[in-house]
């Protein structure tokens, strides 16, 4: 396996299976738990309300599992591996929360190829990527899939 070459806008004909790329880390504010509350409508209290958190299985606010998704996007896309050459994010598949994001929390994503398809209709080719976004403890906290179609360099 070898790590990527950040280089920006990579063409489909430059990803090969076994590729990875690990990004820089994000810590996670409460800034961010309440803009994205309010965002996505999602007041539930054991992100936004510490009393009542208290007192549940993990003793604190919990941020949105679509928000550490969400900023793990954000986080490969800055890496500037996909920049002006992904056409489309196709697919997300099997994604798991496996341990709590709190605030405070610094997450950054490993990705590795998994898979390329060509799609020459399409103008590129499917690409593939194993992800896991991983806290500052080390620990994988979310895993999933991702499949994005990427522009061919012809």
């Amino acid at each position: 396996m070898s790590e990527l070459t950040v280089q920006r806008g990579r063409f489909f004909e430059e990803f090969t299976v076994g590729d990875s790329v690990t990004t820089a880390g994000r810590t996670i504010t409460e800034a961010d738990v309440i803009n994205f509350a309010a965002l996505s409508g999602d007041w539930n209290s054991i992100h936004v309300d510490a009393e009542y958190a208290k007192g549940t299985l993990f003793g604190q606010r919990v941020a949105h599992g679509l928000l550490g998704l969400s900023a793990a996007s954000g986080l490969a896309v800055r890496t500037g591996f996909i920049e002006g050459t992904v056409i489309a994010f196709r697919e997300i598949g099997e994604w798991k929360f496996s341990r709590p994001i709190f605030i405070g929390d610094t997450i950054h994503v490993r990705a590795t190829v998994t898979e390329t398809k060509p799609i020459p209709r399409l103008g590129g080719g499917s690409v593939s990527f194993n992800v896991e976004v991983v806290n500052q403890n080390g620990q994988v906290v979310q895993h999933g899939t991702w499949t994005m179609l990427v522009k061919s360099k012809a």
